[in-house]
């Protein structure tokens, strides 16, 4: 996408939304604010509300860019046009009795992921025999295709380059458990101290890139890079960055080995261009741009897609998209 409607028009196109009765509440849209060089023209073009629990959590992208989204407090799945429409929304099997170990929710609906097929695996949280890897086929069929502990928080998931396994973050156990989709079988990856939480959320966000895992730690402020060795398990881990307060997940700008790297800082309202040689973090979309404690960012081609939960402010959960200029979008798409 090399550019956006106006506001007039943004602002039509959602009021029409709200006139169709869909399952959002649409309060209002903010104009473009401060983005920092090489991300501009930020817009958000769903508003969600908090009151409602419509907290977004985890993004994965449709080929046509349609945005799938986690709601993590409402245990939903919705999928969102560019045009700021909910094509979709598709709920996972909470329950009121059950109750997951963070927070005080009885369930969350967190990290989500695309297969090339189209199927969505997503995590949910319940503290029962419910909790763990859920597969969504795109006519709806929910399956449980791994069981996790209980007494964890599955937070965040990615695919290998291979989709041959999924590698699932456990923020209150400090694990990375790698389950394969078609056996089921799920095994403890790594539980080094380096993913443990250190009060609160330990390893958090995850991404695979250019044959390693890219996954941070909420606690401790650090994204670090663990090899995948060719016999699956994992090399020495390497602290990338340190310092990033309030880190959540991460997004590569584009599928190079170089790739600048997307880093959604939840607790500072803000996402920071990470930079890999010079190990780096530049301030890229802020406050001023409408974000309210950003969980997740995705890139496809020159678009930037952002999801605000609104957790600590309660206020202002949204979806945003941005521009990403050519040069950090070489080579193709990012995932």
């Amino acid at each position: 996408m090399s550019s956006f409607t106006t506001t007039r028009q943004r602002l039509q196109r959602l009021a029409a939304i709200a006139a169709c009765g869909l399952c959002l509440t649409l309060d209002s849209v903010t104009a473009a604010g401060a983005a920092t060089w090489p991300v501009s023209d930020p817009h958000v073009i769903t508003q969600f509300s908090f009151t409602d629990e419509q907290t977004p959590e985890n993004i994965a992208l449709e080929p046509d860019g349609t945005a799938d989204l986690s709601l993590s407090y409402k245990d939903q799945i919705v999928r969102v046009g560019l045009d700021g429409s909910v094509k979709q929304t598709i709920p996972l099997p909470s329950s009121p009795d059950t109750g997951c170990a963070f927070g005080k929710h009885t369930s969350l609906a967190m990290g989500l992921v695309r297969d090339h097929r189209g199927d969505l695996y997503a995590l949910l949280c319940t503290g029962d025999s419910r909790q763990g890897v859920w597969r969504i086929t795109p006519q709806g069929v929910q399956t449980q295709i791994a069981a996790l502990p209980a007494t964890g928080f599955p937070n965040g998931i990615a695919f290998d380059e291979q989709e041959r396994y999924l590698y699932v973050t456990d923020s209150l156990l400090g694990t990375i458990s790698r389950v394969d989709p078609r056996s089921h079988a799920v095994s403890t990856w790594s539980d080094d101290s380096s993913l443990a939480s250190t009060g609160v959320l330990g390893v958090n966000g995850i991404k695979v890139h250019d044959g390693a895992l890219y996954v941070t730690n909420t606690d401790r402020g650090t994204l670090l890079r663990i090899p995948i060795r060719a016999d699956g398990s994992h090399g020495c881990i390497e602290t990338l960055g340190s310092g990033l307060t309030g880190i959540d997940d991460i997004a590569f700008t584009s599928p190079r080995p170089d790739a600048d790297i997307l880093v959604a800082l939840n607790t500072q309202s803000q996402v920071d261009l990470f930079d890999p040689a010079t190990r780096t973090a530049t301030p890229v979309l802020t406050k001023a741009d409408n974000l309210s404690n950003p969980s997740s960012a995705a890139v496809r081609g020159d678009t930037v897609y952002v999801a605000s939960a609104g957790y600590f402010t309660k206020s202002n959960p949204n979806l945003l998209v941005a521009h990403l200029e050519q040069t950090h979008t070489a080579a193709g798409s990012g995932r």
